[in-house]
């Protein structure tokens, strides 16, 4: 028997082919616009930073754009693009090539991971040149108030697409593993959004189970941190040094590696 070998030409073709498809697809575009112009318009909406410095602010509503229509992206991108090769048939065609089951599996996450991460950097540069250009006004309307140099860390703004980039691709992986058994698009994609409010409000319930409730809150507390990720871990770039983001690198990875070996475990035992 032929040992399996990746990343194999198959694996990189359905990839391509999923990232071809994913850009033809009008839910793409739309966000993606929707993004950029919600980014672009940022510093139009500064007069209600209710408090907040003005560029924290514009990168905060950015990073907040890219968060909220990036999680919309990964659900439902990641849903649409598996369920259509079945709903088409194609996926018989596929399968009745050499190619395994496994590498359909992976080659579809590999092309959604890539299309989130055009999705992410489009928006980075975008808001990093938005926060320059407010930043170069500010100096040049204000010279005493940016005499320390420039507030805003470049790096900091790269590192923070980078782990909103991790932390999508995390959730596309796990919805992934449901559409890998799950029978119907809506299914796949309601469990997809609950994954992502549970993980963005995991640390709520841990703390409420360490507060004093009983063994059993304990216990389910343990096993949701196990399970699910803690997308809060993804949320903080410019307080994280750079062990802790690779730290929450690996983390990530970890997570996607297993939610893709269970997905394949789910697809190959499934009828099509």
């Amino acid at each position: 028997m032929n040992g399996v070998r990746f990343p194999r030409r198959l694996l990189l073709f359905i990839a391509l082919n999923t990232l071809r498809e994913a850009v033809r697809q009008k839910v793409f575009t739309f966000l993606l616009l929707l993004a950029l112009g919600l980014v672009l318009g940022s510093q139009y909406f500064r007069h209600f930073h209710f408090g907040s410095p003005e560029l924290k602010f514009i990168a905060d509503l950015g990073f907040g754009a890219m968060a909220l229509f990036g999680a919309v992206l990964a659900v439902v991108a990641t849903t649409q693009l598996f369920f259509s090769e079945i709903e088409h048939r194609t996926i018989l065609t596929l399968l009745a090539k050499p190619v395994r089951r496994a590498e359909f599996v992976l080659g579809k996450l590999l092309g959604v991971a890539v299309v989130i991460g055009v999705f992410c950097s489009v928006l980075t540069v975008v808001l990093a040149a938005v926060l320059w250009t407010r930043e170069t006004s500010l100096a040049r309307d204000l010279p005493g108030g940016l005499a320390g140099g420039p507030v805003v860390n470049y790096a900091h703004v790269a590192v923070a697409g980078f782990l909103q980039w991790l932390k999508l691709v995390v959730l596309a992986s796990l919805t992934l593993l449901v559409a890998s058994y799950a029978q119907t698009q809506l299914f796949t994609m309601a469990m997809g959004f609950l994954v992502c409010v549970v993980g963005h409000l995991q640390y709520l319930a841990q703390e409420a189970a360490a507060r004093g409730a009983g063994p059993v809150s304990r216990v389910l507390a343990g096993l949701v941190a196990v399970v699910l990720p803690n997308f809060q871990l993804f949320s903080d770039a410019g307080t994280l040094a750079w062990t802790q983001v690779a730290g929450v690198t690996v983390y990530a990875f970890a997570h996607v590696a297993a939610a893709g070996a269970l997905a394949v475990f789910c697809f190959c035992r499934r009828e099509i």
